[in-house]
């Protein structure tokens, strides 16, 4: 296991309960200057999944990104109990930081059941292997304070780009992107106490990592990382369908139906390399030009 991923189950993840439904996160130590939705995320389903029984399994979560968060400082989740149902389980989390409200995320989850299925196809790609894996490049020189370090940051997930990565100035300029990733070392095994709801919670996280890239692509050469736009998640949406581990490969397909007025809007689907889909993602962000 690679040390920003067990940094992230270790310490990230495994919040600090403070009350029956108050809980207590960090951010890791090499952090952007900014809390990355995808943790906020994360550990606002650590802190819901935590009031919820184990034999019920979150289908799905809705959050709104309110103010960024300070990496320096801790987070506070407050969890409220909406419904507890014969089927459903609602909860509520807000969470806090400075003494005001940064993120709100309703999370649904429910008791296994047999019913009808059936899912879109997976798109025809190459497998994982045949793609290098593209980490955060090098920190632009201009930019020393980039990060908490001043170092780039290393991310706790693989992440292998399929058609196009965001920093490519010869990509070719398509809403759309096809990312194969997973958790950058072994997990807990799904079955042990506390593992469906983590491989969830990194699912989570990895899901607000390259969405909006595509919304961009079209617009910008080389995309976000050109500094040319700021971009930062409205609200976001996952639906989990199946069961699956977080690390093992997931090809994420994801695509932009539109953008305007400041905004992006992207969805995603996550496939297993044997083409189960496993989770289904939506989220709007904001896209802004820099001033020059």
């Amino acid at each position: 296991m690679g040390q920003a991923l067990r940094e992230l189950v270790d310490d990230v993840l495994d919040l600090e309960r403070i009350e029956r439904d108050i809980f207590r996160g960090r951010s890791p130590r090499e952090s952007l200057l900014r809390v990355f939705g995808g943790q906020v995320a994360g550990q606002a389903m650590v802190a819901a999944g935590r009031t919820v029984d184990e034999d019920r399994d979150v289908h799905s979560l809705h959050g709104y990104f309110l103010r960024p968060g300070d990496p320096f400082a801790p987070i506070v989740y407050e969890v409220d109990r909406t419904r507890d149902g014969r089927s459903f389980t609602t909860r509520r989390v807000t969470a806090v930081q400075h003494g005001e409200t940064i993120f709100t995320m309703s999370a649904s989850f429910q008791r296994p059941e047999e019913g009808v299925e059936h899912q879109a196809s997976m798109p025809e790609t190459p497998a994982p292997d045949g793609f290098p894996r593209r980490d955060m490049p090098p920190v632009p020189r201009d930019e020393p304070a980039f990060t908490t370090t001043g170092r780039a940051l290393t991310w706790p997930l693989d992440v292998r780009y399929v058609d196009h990565s965001p920093w490519d100035e010869t990509a070719d300029r398509d809403p759309s992107n096809r990312v194969w990733v997973r958790a950058d070392g072994e997990l807990p095994d799904p079955a042990s106490a506390g593992g469906r709801l983590l491989h969830v919670c990194v699912l989570t996280y990895a899901s607000d990592l390259t969405l909006l890239e595509a919304a961009v692509f079209p617009h910008v050469l080389g995309g976000a990382a050109s500094g040319e736009v700021s971009l930062a998640s409205l609200d976001h949406a996952v639906w989990f369908h199946r069961p699956f581990r977080a690390d093992e490969w997931l090809l994420y397909v994801q695509e932009s139906p539109s953008a305007g007025g400041g905004r992006g809007l992207a969805s995603g689907r996550f496939y297993t390399q044997d083409g189960v889909l496993v989770a289904s993602v939506v989220q709007e962000g904001l896209i802004r030009r820099r001033r020059g």
